[in-house]
């Protein structure tokens, strides 16, 4: 009888741990389940606050940290619709702004060569006013001449200006221009604006009255 009732005991033990595995294991995967339907809620809203954020320049992000945030939205891959076409309108937004942003850039390039060479052609063209011989004038000439396209590019010469109108010598071509230099031992004249061919020479150049 005793081992009977025994065994019933083990029995009704086995069975109440076997049930309490079971409940604590369903516990365990419902607490999970909840952890990861919470996370998703917090990402998608913290995605829409972000990127509503950046679509309406709330934010003091630089280009590049706006676009780590957008690729970390991304890896989190949420197939939500909202936060979906949020980043789409985010993306082609932050397109144009590194579009004007290289634009911008390369126009800088652009005036920084200009004011270099601005600085290295009058600096020739003082040299050249200056040159102690004949000799040395004719080959500063010839130096500044391989800036040029050719030695036949018109020079216009600006003497005066007037409600955004100019006034202009006569033409004259960068050969006879620094000849003239040379003549005058005298450089009455800055860059105002220089032109390029697709080689980089300069095919044009408009120089202004000290």
């Amino acid at each position: 009888m005793k081992n009977r009732i025994t065994t019933v005991i083990m029995v009704l033990l086995a069975a109440f741990i076997t049930l309490g595995s079971a409940t604590s294991c369903k516990s365990k995967k419902k607490l999970a389940k909840e952890a990861a339907e919470a996370e998703y809620k917090s990402r998608v809203e913290q995605a829409v606050k972000d990127l509503n954020a950046i679509l309406d320049d709330e934010t003091l992000w630089t280009l590049e940290e706006k676009e780590a945030r957008v690729q970390t939205i991304k890896d989190w891959n949420l197939q939500n619709a909202e936060v979906d076409d949020l980043l789409f309108q985010v993306e082609k937004k932050l397109a144009r702004e590194r579009a004007q942003r290289e634009e911008e850039e390369r126009i800088n390039a652009q005036q920084q060569e200009q004011q270099a060479a601005n600085v290295v052609l009058e600096g020739n063209f003082n040299n050249i006013a200056r040159a102690g011989s004949i000799a040395q004038a004719n080959r500063l000439i010839n130096e500044t001449l391989g800036m040029f396209e050719s030695k036949n590019v018109p020079v216009l010469i600006i003497i005066s200006q007037n409600a955004g109108f100019n006034d202009y010598d006569r033409p004259t071509t960068i050969e006879n221009y620094l000849n003239y230099l040379k003549d005058q031992k005298k450089a009455s004249d800055k860059v105002f604006e220089i032109k390029y061919n697709a080689n980089g020479k300069i095919n044009e150049l408009e120089l202004i009255k000290k």
